[in-house]
């Protein structure tokens, strides 16, 4: 593509592509990379065992994916600037009760709270968005949105873990509940007019398999999906058992957890690095090229991870990591709409969305009693590679069979 071209893009879809940047970046209150910076503070604020909080999250986070099953679908049903204000208000709300919650028992429903609204809803308005807004240009600009998730990885760890000592932690999430809430004027500024206001009629729908847009139901019973399970997820459970047990992870490596979050831009600048490649291969190519391998840098990436004795080797991890994670942001988001088309995107995305937070869930959950149980983090981290071996080995059948009906819609 022309760099005259490109710049053309920007400027015309500048107020649509930053709506998607600004969500993204709101969704980190909810990510499991800003809430287990305060892990250390949370288990000797109430008493808890690595066990105990892995479980109150693994609780919380499946609460979540079952609730996106249904709410997802909202994002069919209602404009971006009418749904995406009152899932920020909720975040707001959600970010304020983990300030002042007093007892370990109200923990499942605030990490549910904040799963749903900032992992889940948030995000969710932001890709769908930009898969229905945009599907010549969809990998673009899947890449451009997703760089406010990258923006958030990588400055708010550094930032709230270096203010932790001096402010507080339950005062810094006072300071999330108000930044998500000064993000709703900022995105009903931006998307004061929604682009494609036609985006309901059919004409303006992009089909899937098979020259035809398939329903939520259609998609669940299809064998494709299914295939596809394992490598859904993969990357949620075991991206968010990493940052999760990263207080653990550098305790047992002896190195300061500032040591560790400092590593995180790094790793950063890599993931968006992969996520704008994997945009530009997703345009040219198409999601049915590149799903198959996508994943196997994680194999390296926790072999790594296991066998690091200093921080440079933590580095090559995550250097790993964020090769799969970055072209996860674009290609994952991309695949439903190219398979199963756009019309009932909202619903289908949902779905998966429930798969990949049910995945958030049982990883901190698994890893959490595992250490409990005195099983070592580097040893998961070896079982963790030989898992991701085996979604790539059933993504890559299940692509294969649905590629065939694939081109029978192109």
């Amino acid at each position: 593509m022309r760099a005259e071209a490109i710049r053309a893009f920007f400027a015309l879809n500048a107020p649509w592509l930053s709506a998607g940047v600004l969500l993204m970046f709101l969704s980190s209150f909810g990510q499991t990379f800003f809430i287990s910076l305060f892990a250390g503070e949370i288990r000797a604020e109430f008493g808890l065992s690595h066990g105990e909080w892995g479980g109150i999250y693994t609780l919380g986070t499946a609460a979540s994916a079952a609730i996106m099953v249904w709410a997802g679908g909202l994002t069919d049903r209602f404009r971006v600037r009418t749904l995406a204000p009152v899932v920020l208000l909720m975040l707001t709300g959600a970010c304020i009760w983990m300030a002042t919650a007093q007892a370990a028992w109200m923990l499942p429903g605030v990490i549910m709270t904040l799963r749903f609204c900032g992992q889940g809803m948030t995000s969710h308005v932001a890709v769908v968005a930009m898969a229905r807004w945009f599907v010549k240009m969809r990998g673009r600009a899947l890449s451009i949105a997703l760089l406010g998730f990258a923006l958030g990885e990588a400055l708010l760890p550094i930032v709230f873990v270096s203010l932790m000592e001096p402010v507080g932690w339950r005062n810094l999430w006072l300071v999330a509940a108000g930044m998500a809430l000064a993000g709703i004027p900022i995105l009903l500024m931006l998307l004061r007019q929604e682009r494609t206001p036609q985006s309901w009629a059919k004409d303006s729908q992009a089909p899937g398999m098979g020259g035809r847009h398939w329903t939520r139901g259609e998609a669940f019973r299809h064998q494709l999906f299914w295939f596809m399970v394992p490598a859904l997820l993969g990357p949620s459970a075991f991206n968010t058992a990493f940052f999760f047990q990263q207080v653990h992870y550098a305790e047992i490596k002896g190195w300061t957890h500032l040591e560790l979050v400092a590593l995180f831009p790094a790793f950063t600048a890599m993931s968006i690095g992969a996520m704008v490649l994997s945009g530009w291969a997703l345009d040219k190519l198409g999601t049915a090229r590149l799903m198959p391998f996508y994943q196997l840098p994680m194999v390296a990436g926790f072999i790594a991870f296991a066998w690091a004795v200093t921080p440079a080797g933590a580095l090559l991890g995550m250097f790993f990591l964020a090769v799969t994670s970055g072209a996860n942001s674009t290609l994952i988001n991309a695949f439903w709409a190219e398979f199963y088309g756009t019309a009932h995107i909202g619903a289908i995305k949902a779905m998966a969305a429930a798969v990949m937070v049910l995945g958030s869930a049982i990883g901190p959950g698994i890893t959490g009693v595992l250490i409990d149980l005195g099983v070592g983090i580097e040893a998961q981290y070896l079982c963790v590679a030989a898992y991701f071996l085996f979604a790539s080995g059933m993504m890559t059948v299940g692509v294969l069979r649905a590629r065939t009906s694939l081109a029978v819609a192109a």
